[in-house]
């Protein structure tokens, strides 16, 4: 009888946890699907949206399409050209911190771990001074170099704790081979190294394709203009036609979900590789 009573409590405490668990989730998936449902209501009022569109359209994706699909673009080879410096940067400076022991390794990661406490205004600032002197303000290179400074950071501290990980005997068999330090970071540490990789270069890319900060401060033509920017001017000239605006909403969120469903074995498994040692 007391094992019976014991079982029920469990099964109803299960039951308890996933419908309170659903209805968390609901609640936090609301607003994705009210913007969804928005981007589809053919009035486009925020007011007189129905909770299911009765009559969807693609109208607002059509507009959004011919409106902004230059700033996508324009934000994509940003994210992607980050995400390749950020890498470029990042992969070697944490082998070299992880495997090379140097001395003031610890000070040079604290430098790090500080350098990105400092707020992005700042930073926006000196940019901007910066590269009206060297000609790189409505540029898409400016803005690459720009959002690197949050992405190399990030991939430093995720890749060097990675690192620190890999065995140093497969290091010294690649050394004994005959192979240089070079040719065991790219042979041997690399490949092995997938996970934080892909980790670093995932979180590089939502970094710059979420930033609003730098491209308000160092675009000021519409011949380069990223989407976060785009859709900020665009609320200003589409205030009574939201299906539009929220239609680039959802395209604009389209890429980061892409990588994250896609990659999310590789964000757990890169995340938490330079945990255990």
């Amino acid at each position: 009888m007391y094992a019976l009573t014991l079982r029920t409590r469990r099964s109803v405490g299960r039951w308890s946890n996933m419908t309170g668990g659903l209805i968390l989730l609901a609640v936090l998936l609301f607003p994705v699907y009210w913007m969804v449902n928005l981007s589809l209501s053919p009035g486009g009022s925020t007011l007189t949206s129905e909770l299911f569109p009765a009559d969807p359209s693609l109208q607002g994706y059509k507009t959004a399409i011919a409106d902004q699909g230059g700033n996508l673009v324009t934000s994509l080879l940003v994210a992607l050209g980050s995400v390749a410096l950020s890498l470029a940067v990042a992969t070697p400076a944490a082998y070299a911190i992880a495997q090379f022991r140097l001395k003031g390794a610890r000070i040079l990661l604290l430098a790090v771990v500080v350098g990105q406490m400092i707020p992005g205004i700042v930073l926006a600032n000196a940019l901007y001074d910066a590269f009206n002197k060297l000609g790189l303000l409505n540029s898409i290179l400016g803005l690459i170099l720009a959002n690197a400074t949050a992405g190399v950071p990030f991939a430093v501290l995720i890749i060097s704790a990675f690192m620190q990980a890999v065995p140093p005997g497969i290091i010294e068999a690649a050394r004994v081979d005959g192979a240089g330090h070079v040719r065991a970071f790219l042979s041997v540490v690399l490949p092995v190294s997938t996970n934080a990789l892909v980790t670093a270069g995932i979180f590089s890319f939502l970094f710059a394709w979420s930033d609003f900060l730098f491209a308000l401060t160092l675009t000021t033509t519409e011949r380069v203009r990223p989407i976060t920017l785009g859709i900020y001017q665009y609320i200003g000239t589409q205030v009574t036609n939201w299906n539009s605006v929220m239609a680039t909403a959802v395209l604009a969120s389209i890429p980061a979900v892409i990588l994250l469903v896609s990659a999310q074995k590789f964000i757990a498994a890169g995340a938490t590789g330079g945990a255990i040692k």
